[in-house]
């Protein structure tokens, strides 16, 4: 990492003064309305609060802006508006099909591109292309609404709208002078034959906390931005402190024209959808597009401004405008002179240094290219996330308003949920798609977050286990859809991660690991208290973050009755357990007291693998197919569901390797073991349990897993084989095996099916954007593969398999990982031809200079050609393409 960036990390960290380096960021959500917090009421948020209605209505506990930033606490806000003279409206926030309207679920319809960030944000680029032409918002929305959910979603590139490069390249660019001045260039590019019209409205505005009667944000005095000469503004927040905005001369020589009013509703159109009342947050669409008067605020002051630029751009031409905005404790000398492009072209040096500094040795400029972009769309991802249910709906001293009913208010779904209390910056899956937090999401994040700003990575870890995230039961908040819903338990994992990847430089953070184990133990709890329905270690826990991979919708009552015990259930709680009892290792290495513990989860592990491998006889192993799969407890039976899914995989990783070095250092633990081993003996039958390498008492090893290695090497023949789970992009979640053979089953005369389907899903569980029944997903496949890797430390050369099966080609285990590592690479990497597989493009873009190198990082894959699917900038897990690539290119280079 570049020296300078790094010591920005540490003196922010420490808080020094003058090193609040993240008090700024990109932290605007690209999508606030349709959210659950932003809704009023029981009805659908998405319909609660539409698209078109976010250019009027006054959100309650964000903002969302194009490729904007913001402070830490979202106070004081600046986004991009455009307008190309033919839009309806202006084009500040990115445009979106909701859940109802899309053939597969809410999908955003725009092209935008995360291209570069330092970690403490001195630097950051993003690019936006918008289109000459009217924007397609009825054709969009038109043609999805056509389309079955057997066909695939309808882009903005398939709607011909940027053909013969008619659109401006619009590349934003944030430089920090110091940590409260701020520097913004706009780089506008028409890409188009001919010359272009276009107006420029960067915005600064504050988010609205005085408007939602006496709350716990709100203001004593209102903050303003005020117009302090022609090129300057001052804006004033009594907590935020003030500041002074800039604006350069235009590319005509001349300044712009500043526009003021209120970022409040215009409460008129509640009643009349074509009121215009003025001085409300819609005033500049009315001013600009509408070309109306009266409607902005008469005086240069108010909560919300910008600076209309006009210009007309000639075919391939590029304009530049810049900006600044810097505290008044610190104003610049002259704010665009020499000193401006001087501190660009530093940050952008320490940019590239410190993305260098990241890059593994070996690595191709095609995979370099892609390891920048993942880490910018990871760090462009980050978001002001603020949801407070017990204040949504009572004023400061507790008591309920009697205003109208406020956004978010606690209602059915979260109504048990009252101690939450969220402001912070979170890493989102997706800003636009997902601009809320999910809890397993947020573990596999911290994964390439940790090599990017391990500072970050450990404030993310520790901050979904403080008491104003974790419920007093112990769980974990889901996602705001309901919070009561379950994720699988991955916390304990990802932790054990951060410790130990930061540890790597001598420098190990104890105090940060016993943190989040004294937390980790009520999560732990909660899952056994709540989710060990019949008390005999075989888990439920509902859906797991897997939406559609059932026969049933698993976070709801069966319509059958009875309920199901799930492979994936029992196997995560084992997995919990191998990740507590490595963390209970590192900490009772200096302190005896927490050898009790390891113990603890050593036993409770097994206590898990004898039940998932015997209870009722097979537990939920079937010898016949050499399988795990769920069963339907019904009447005092146990039915299976024999379903060959990612599911039956997951109990591969609960694999753990243990060194005799270690256990000798704790005698209470060893102690302890010995007696197991000694008195239960039984379990060796169906486990791997504590299987030694060496008669060496010192430098052997043991293994832990819940399948014998007879099962391992059974469930690896499925694992390996092509016709069934392995794809050229990765390890499907369902088994091709069910194309021609679907799993069914009869419910009171209706035929349920599960059958794979290797792109977008056919039916609307879970919303209907997201499918489990087939596509490569990143989270799944990463922790497979560092199963296999846990499984080689072990076995070494001496287990070798046919990958692919029946190819008669063997591989150890740790070249197992290693392939499936290259196909999950193949969906980034650009073909001869010039194609990513991820990003599907219409062939007249394909070898286009101006879109072939840029990549989308999407939630998951179409197993069969790669295609990019659901969110489309979920760089969030799909970033752990970053060390995939590192590692590849470290075995390549012989380290």
């Amino acid at each position: 990492m570049s020296e300078m960036e790094w010591e920005r990390l540490v003196s922010e960290a420490r808080r020094d003064p003058g090193a609040n380096w993240k008090r700024w960021g990109p932290y605007l959500a690209e999508r606030q309305w349709g959210t659950v917090r932003e809704s009023t009421g029981e009805e659908d948020p998405w319909l609660n609060f539409t698209h078109e209605e976010a250019t009027w209505r006054t959100y309650r506990w964000g903002e969302d802006g194009l490729l904007g930033i913001c402070d830490r606490q979202c106070r004081l806000c600046f986004g991009l508006a455009l307008w190309n003279g033919n839009d309806p409206i202006l084009k500040e926030r990115l445009f979106g099909l909701t859940g109802p309207e899309g053939n597969h679920g809410e999908d955003v319809k725009e092209a935008y591109y995360y291209l570069d960030s330092t970690p403490s944000h001195s630097y950051l680029k993003a690019l936006y292309k918008y289109p000459h032409a009217e924007f397609p918002y009825a054709h969009l929305r038109e043609e999805n609404a056509r389309r079955s959910r057997n066909e695939p979603e309808f882009e903005l590139t398939h709607t011909g709208i940027f053909n013969e490069g008619r659109y401006f390249d619009v590349q934003i660019e944030y430089a920090k002078a110091a940590d409260d001045d701020v520097l913004i260039r706009a780089t506008i590019c028409n890409r188009g034959p001919e010359a272009a019209s276009l107006h420029f409205l960067p915005s600064w505005w504050y988010r609205n906390t005085w408007g939602w009667g006496p709350i716990l944000d709100r203001p004593n005095q209102k903050p303003s931005l005020s117009q302090a000469s022609e090129d300057q503004l001052i804006a004033s927040h009594e907590t935020l402190g003030d500041f002074q905005l800039y604006t350069d001369v235009g590319p005509d020589g001349k300044l712009p024209q500043w526009l003021f009013t209120e970022n409040e509703t215009n409460t008129w159109r509640f009643d009349d959808p074509n009121s215009r009342r003025p001085s409300c947050k819609d005033a500049f669409h009315l001013a600009v597009v509408n070309g109306m008067e009266g409607v902005i605020n008469p005086q240069p002051k108010g909560t919300k401004a910008a600076a209309h630029y006009q210009c007309t751009i000639e075919a391939g031409d590029s304009i530049q405008f810049r900006l600044r905005m810097s505290g008044t404790h610190s104003l610049p000398a002259d704010a665009f002179g020499a000193e401006f492009d001087r501190t660009f072209e530093q940050r952008i040096e320490e940019a590239d240094c410190y993305a260098k500094s990241l890059v593994s040795p070996g690595l191709s400029s095609d995979e370099e290219q892609i390891l920048r972009q993942a880490d910018a769309g990871l760090l462009w991802t980050k978001q002001f996330y603020h949801y407070a249910i017990a204040n949504s709906s009572q004023n400061g001293n507790g008591e309920t308003e009697l205003a109208p009913p406020s956004p978010g208010a606690p209602h059915a779904r979260n109504a048990d949920w009252g101690h939450l209390y969220n402001r912070n910056i979170i890493s989102m899956p997706d800003k636009w798609e997902y601009p809320w937090y999910a809890a397993w999401d947020s573990a596999f994040h911290l994964i390439p977050f940790t090599k990017i700003d391990p500072f970050f990575a450990k404030e993310q870890a520790i901050l979904f286990l403080r008491e104003w995230y974790m419920h007093p039961n112990g769980q974990l908040p889901a996602y705001e859809w309901n919070f009561s819903d379950v994720n699988p338990p991955v916390h304990a994992w990802a932790c054990w991660h951060v410790y130990k990847m930061t540890a790597s430089n001598g420098d190990r953070d104890r105090n940060f690991l016993e943190r989040v184990f004294q937390k980790l133990l009520l999560n732990f709890t909660w899952w056994v208290n709540r989710k060990d329905i019949r008390g005999k270690h075989v888990f439920s826990g509902g859906f797991l973050g897997l939406d559609n991979i059932g026969i049933f919708d698993r976070s709801k009552p069966l319509p059958t009755g009875g309920h199901l015990e799930q492979a994936d259930g029992t196997a995560w709680m084992a997995f919990f357990c191998s990740s507590m009892l490595s963390i209970a290792f590192e900490l009772a290495d200096d302190n005896p007291a927490y050898e009790d513990m390891a113990s603890k989860f050593f036993e409770h592990y097994v206590s898990i693998a004898e039940a998932m491998n015997s209870l009722d006889g097979t537990g939920l192993w079937d010898e016949e197919d050499g399988f795990y799969y769920d069963h339907l407890y019904l009447d005092g039976r146990s039915i299976p569901l024999k379903i060959r899914s990612i599911v039956g995989l997951i109990p591969l990783f609960t694999v753990d390797v243990l060194f005799d070095k270690t256990i000798n250092k704790l005698p209470g633990f060893k102690k302890r073991m010995d007696w197991f081993l000694q008195n239960r003996p039984e379990f060796a039958k169906f486990m791997t349990y504590m299987e030694h390498d060496t008669e060496d008492s010192e430098d052997g090893l043991r293994l832990l897993a819940i399948p014998t290695r007879d099962r391992l090497l059974r469930m690896l023949r499925y694992l390996l084989d092509e016709d069934e789970f392995l794809s050229n992009y990765g390890i499907r979640s369902l088994s091709k095996y069910h194309e021609e053979h679907p799993f069914e089953y009869e419910l009171n005369g209706e035929l349920l099916r599960v059958q794979y389907q290797p792109a977008e899903s056919d039916s609307g569980l879970f919303g209907g954007n997201s499918n489990w029944r087939g596509p490569i997903w990143f989270p799944l496949n990463y922790l497979l593969i560092e199963a296999l890797e846990r499984y080689h430390i072990f076995y070494g050369k001496s287990l070798r398999v046919e990958c692919p099966t029946r190819s008669g080609n063997y591989m150890d285990l740790q070249e197992v990982a290693d392939e499936i590592r290259k196909r999950l690479s193949r969906l980034f990497l650009s073909k001869e031809d010039g194609d990513r597989p991820c990003y599907h493009r219409t062939d007249d873009l394909l070898n286009d200079p101006h879109w072939c190198e840029l990549v989308l990082f999407y939630e998951y894959f179409d197993a069969e050609t790669g295609r990019g699917l659901g969110a489309s900038h979920q760089t969030g897990w799909t970033a752990l393409i970053s060390p995939i690539l590192g590692t590849l290119a470290s075995r390549n280079n012989g380290s």
